[in-house]
């Protein structure tokens, strides 16, 4: 009996990997040319690695934010969805255009104008000044082409996003798949010069990722004009950019917690990687492998988080409560089950994964390291983003505000300066408590959803 609480029958399972699977596999396939993107540009080494790795690091809060400002219009639209709107849907999707070019605008003009300071930042650590002033340069080559690449990157995000969230998840997986096919070509040709073209090393990385965003772009946006039948939303949604006042207030109130903690979580995390990168140049470079093979394994539970955030606000725009919070419940438990799976693939593979890199053993040993801490904590992370897309499904995001990024600005950065600072643990140590102190958002994260904070319908009164 307890175990039918935490596990689903058949057709559970089946709805979840519905809309879970497109988003792994489009994820992951994104991921794994990033992997492999990286270990291309690691051949040209280290510090054109680490500068690379500081450029991702500032378009990684801009992605974030992105992410943020489009996730408060999409609790409303799969609850729309889940109510039957497709008016309430087309008004939250104009929302979305508006919001991502003012977004867009912001973010090409901060990098423009911040982007040399930016980099530096990270360039603090021990080392030689040529290996920092050659980090540097790549840094900023790759930044400077990788500022185009922020237009069909944010069109991406709205179209795709409105499609899953009225359960569309194959032709953004398969747009996804065409891009990174694309940039995975043109990585090989462009950065060491095959087929005729020039070797371009670490410009040639960031022009073939532009170019497979605008192919990502291109293909999502034609289907979903060419599919107006299907996606009922889109006809009719450039007559006019009116949303309706009250709409427009609602995700507003609903919405703006999660901008706000995208960008403070997105910085946070950056932030703490800064203060990492204090102990060294060198850790500079070990994070970037650690991190590039985490976020290969945890494209897992960030797509079943996905499927919380759909599958949870569908059932709570119809209004059943009841069916909402026992199907959240399994959720979580698979969420968390997924994590410590991969958490211990991601484990045994953290010797052999940093070999691929051509770079010193001190790098490879020091990433390894790290790999094995992340892995560890899979399982914790695993639950603290379903718990943090539950809460967000019910509209609760000033919640979210506080789960997510006050803690990261309250305990975990100032965690990571003191130790830093004022103690003389190596980095191995400094990363494992960093990363333990999630360990108290766990707490946090039962008690919020235990009180069923989040068992909200939004969208009742709209239309």
């Amino acid at each position: 009996m307890i175990l039918k609480k935490f596990i689903g029958d058949r057709n559970f399972y089946r709805t979840v990997f519905a809309i879970a699977v497109p988003i792994m596999i489009q994820n992951g396939i994104t991921n794994f040319v990033a992997l492999l993107d990286n270990i291309m540009v690691g051949q040209l080494g280290t510090e054109q690695m680490s500068g690379t790795a500081v450029a991702n690091q500032l378009f990684f809060v801009f992605n974030l934010c992105v992410f943020g400002l489009l996730a408060g219009p999409g609790i409303f639209g799969a609850q729309f969805f889940g109510k039957g709107s497709n008016e309430g849907v087309r008004n939250v999707f104009r929302f979305k255009i508006l919001i991502g070019v003012l977004a867009l605008a912001a973010g090409i003009a901060i990098l423009s104008f911040f982007g040399d300071g930016l980099i530096n930042s990270y360039l603090t650590g021990e080392g030689q000044e040529g290996d920092r002033d050659l980090i540097f340069k790549s840094g900023k080559e790759y930044l400077t082409i990788m500022l185009v690449g922020l237009i069909p990157f944010t069109a991406t995000q709205i179209y795709a996003s409105t499609l899953r969230e009225t359960n569309c998840t194959i032709p953004p997986m398969f747009a996804g798949l065409a891009a990174v096919l694309v940039n995975l070509a043109l990585d090989w040709a462009l950065i060491f010069g095959k087929l005729g073209l020039p070797r371009m090393g670490v410009k040639g990385a960031a022009l073939a990722t532009v170019i497979a965003r605008f192919v990502e772009c291109t293909i999502v946006i034609v289907y979903t004009h060419a599919k107006r039948d299907k996606n009922i939303f889109i006809s009719g949604a450039f007559r006019s950019m009116k949303v309706p006042r009250d709409l427009v207030l609602k995700i507003i109130v609903s919405g703006l917690p999660l901008a706000v903690n995208e960008f403070f979580w997105s910085s946070g995390m950056a932030k703490l990687n800064q203060c990492y990168s204090q102990k060294g140049l060198e850790v500079v470079a070990a994070t970037n492998i650690s991190s590039t093979i985490l976020n290969l394994f945890n494209v897992v539970y960030i797509a079943l988080g996905s499927a919380v955030g759909i599958i949870v606000g569908q059932i709570l725009g119809s209004g059943d409560m009841k069916r909402a919070k026992e199907t959240d419940t399994k959720l979580i438990a698979f969420s968390i089950a997924a994590g410590a799976l991969t958490g211990c693939v991601m484990a045994a593979l953290s010797g052999a994964f940093p070999m691929l890199y051509d770079t010193t053993e001190q790098v490879r040993g020091l990433a390894s390291r790290f790999i094995i801490i992340l892995a560890f904590f899979v399982p914790v992370q695993a639950f603290m983003n379903a718990a943090y897309f539950t809460l967000r499904s019910g509209g609760q995001t000033y919640v979210t505000l506080i789960f997510d990024s006050v803690f990261m600005w309250v305990v975990s950065v100032p965690t990571a300066a003191l130790l830093v600072k004022f103690t003389s643990f190596d980095i191995t140590a400094v990363f494992f408590i960093c990363q333990a102190v999630d360990i108290i958002k766990v707490g946090i994260g039962l008690f919020l959803l235990k009180k069923g904070v989040w068992l909200r319908n939004i969208v009742s009164e709209e239309k």
